[in-house]
């Protein structure tokens, strides 16, 4: 199965933003990540390519190589 999406969790250590999954919980939580403009709470966030992610002043956008 071929997934289609990358959980936000994972894109915030992909991107060097958090070591581990747990300091990615903690940053997601304290409110200072948005998914396409907006403040998001969720770990699990399913983000899809074309996806913009705004964390500690820098902008990501989801490509397609960040989901395997």
């Amino acid at each position: 199965m071929v997934k289609d999406y990358i959980e936000l969790n994972a894109f915030l250590k992909v991107h060097d933003l958090a070591p581990t999954g747990g300091q990615a919980k903690n940053l997601i939580r304290s409110g200072v990540v948005t998914v396409n403009g907006e403040v998001e709470n969720r770990n699990k966030r399913k983000l899809k390519v074309g996806d913009t992610v705004m964390c500690q002043g820098k902008e990501f956008v989801v490509k397609e190589e960040n989901i395997r």
